[in-house]
Formats: structure tokens, C-alpha cells, sequence
């Protein structure tokens, strides 16, 4: 398993960085190795995560005093940061009862009970080895890593970066199980599960309705009158769609199968198309003239009127 980050290194801060020292160094890396300033690099987009999960722990006051005292396994689900200073006073000066097998504390506390208790769980270990314990968390991924599914590398609290197979049409709440992956068990006995939940960054432009998408197309008023042939972005890549002739602005057109797979499925949802007109420049002195030869194609139209019915 790979060394836990530091993420301090990560970020190219010291230790005792402001809060502003911490949010200037997560932007300038952000701008650098951001996706979208470098397209299909692999390599920085594992950068871009990386950063992003270190920054999210040390601009959170609560989880950066835990990582500053117990490090990543203080960001644990589930830790208790009491139970751990407890053992840790223990190690510090701990015997070993005469009269029994079980550790106890100068104070008389349990041992077992202790470190049962250390990551939310609880009671003695039955008789032979004991499967690990299952650990769980919760991972944030890409909008269209989560729709069209695949590998992907993740950091994990307290298990570094750990590579992760994501479900086609996978959304927010999506539990994979890692198996092996949670805490080890006794000598021959086997490691627990890891069980993550998924959380799924929002997308620019695409917008999820079950295994349904959403786009906002901007076209301009001469495509929506004679009609035209526009690229559409999907998640499988650009398609061609046909904006039929005399179309408003606001009009929604369906793309069929061009939407999210629906869970432990092969089937897809449909993309929606809502048409926006863009209009010129604003600006632009040879737009007046050509507004004044439209005018007479409103009159007798209340454009407003559905806005003072429902007033």
C-alpha cells in the first residue's frame, strides 16, 4: 500500500501556513495542472486530485487539527480523537495485568475495549483469528467518471492513493466494495472490505435527472429561424443535431441514448437539448437598424403576459 501524502508537500507549504498562504498555494497549483489547461495529460489530472483532496483537509479548520495531530488516520469515518490519545497515553505507560492475558491501562481500562472502540466499533475479539475490520469513506469523482464509469485513481484518508473500478452510470451515494481493502485481521486470517461512497463533483454544463442529462445550447437567432446543423457535446463525445426551421428560443430537443447508463445496465437515458438564442453584440451600431425592422413583427404579441397572470 502506498505511504500516506503529506499534504503540506502537496501543496508546497510549511506546517504553520495561514489560511491565505494555503488558499494562494492550492490556486496557483489548481491553474497549473487544472484538466481543462491540460486535456487528456493523465498524469496532471492525478495532480489535480491530489491537490484538491490536500486542500479540502487543510482549509477545513476541524480536519486540519485532526491531521495535524493524528495525520490521515485521524480522517478516518468514524475516528474517535479521545479513544486515541487514550491508547496513546496507554503505550506511553501501559502493564500487563498478571492475572490475565487482557492489556490494561494504569486506570484500569480495557485494552481490547479500547481499540475496539477506536474506529467506531466495539466488544471482544471472539477465540482464533479475526477477519479485519471493514473501513468505509467517502471519495469525490469526476461528472463524467461517474457516467461513463472506468479506473480511476483516488486519495483515500488513511490509505493513500488506491486505484478504483467506478460502475458506468455510478451517482452520488453510488458504495463500491473494495474487498481486502479494510483493516487487517489476525495473523491467517483475512483483511476486512473497504467500502467507499461516491460524491459527484457538478459538471459546467451537463445536468442529471436519473440516467436522464440536461444541456443548455447557445445558437444564434439566424440558426433557430432557417434552422441548422450544430455540434452537441455528450459524454461518449460530439454528435450533430438537426435545429429544425421556425424554432423558438427555450425549445428543448431529445437526444435519444445519449444520456447516462442506468446502474447495471446497458440501457441509457436520453440527453435533453434546451435552445437559447445568443444575441450579437449588444454594441454592435449596425444591430440598432435591424432591431427597428423587427419591431413591427411584435405588435399585437404581449410577451409579458403570462408574468402578470401568475402575479
Amino acid at each position: 500500500m502506498a505511504d500516506p501524502p503529506d499534504f503540506y508537500t502537496t501543496l508546497g507549504v510549511s506546517r504553520t501556513a495561514s489560511e491565505d498562504e494555503i488558499r494562494k498555494a492550492y490556486r496557483k497549483l489548481a491553474r497549473k495542472f487544472h484538466p481543462d489547461v491540460n486535456p487528456n495529460d493523465r498524469k496532471a489530472e492525478e495532480k489535480f486530485k491530489e491537490i484538491s483532496f490536500a486542500y479540502e483537509v487543510l482549509s477545513d479548520k476541524d480536519k486540519r487539527a485532526r491531521y495535524d495531530e493524528f495525520g490521515v488516520q485521524g480522517l478516518a469515518e468514524g475516528f474517535d480523537p479521545a479513544q486515541a490519545r487514550e491508547y496513546t497515553r496507554w503505550s506511553q505507560g501501559a502493564r500487563r495485568s498478571p492475572s490475565s492475558e487482557t492489556f490494561t491501562s494504569g486506570e484500569g481500562i480495557d485494552l481490547e475495549d479500547l481499540l475496539g472502540g477506536l474506529f467506531g466499533g466495539g466488544g471482544r475479539r471472539s477465540r482464533g483469528p479475526a477477519r479485519g475490520r471493514d473501513a468505509s469513506g467517502e471519495i469525490e469523482v469526476d461528472f463524467l467518471d461517474a457516467v461513463r464509469g472506468g479506473e480511476v485513481r483516488v486519495q483515500v484518508a488513511d490509505r493513500g492513493a488506491l486505484r478504483i473500478k467506478i460502475p458506468p452510470g455510478s451517482e452520488t451515494g453510488t458504495k463500491i466494495r473494495l474487498a481486502g481493502q479494510g483493516d487487517s485481521g489476525d495473523p491467517g486470517a483475512p483483511a476486512g472490505d473497504l467500502f467507499l461512497t461516491l460524491k459527484v463533483r457538478p459538471h459546467p454544463f451537463f445536468r442529471r435527472e436519473g440516467s436522464d442529462l440536461h444541456l443548455d445550447l447557445p445558437v444564434s437567432i439566424p440558426e433557430l429561424v432557417q434552422g441548422a446543423s450544430v455540434e452537441v457535446p455528450t459524454p461518449d463525445g460530439s454528435v450533430t443535431m438537426k435545429i429544425p426551421p421556425h424554432s423558438q428560443s427555450a425549445r428543448v430537443l431529445r437526444l435519444r441514448g445519449k444520456g447516462a447508463p442506468k446502474l447495471g445496465s446497458s440501457e441509457k437515458g436520453d440527453l435533453y437539448v434546451k435552445l437559447l438564442a445568443e444575441l450579437p453584440d449588444p454594441a454592435d451600431p449596425r444591430l440598432e437598424p435591424i432591431a427597428k425592422e423587427l419591431e413591427p413583427l411584435y405588435e399585437g404579441r404581449d410577451l409579458r403576459a403570462r408574468l402578470r397572470k401568475s402575479s
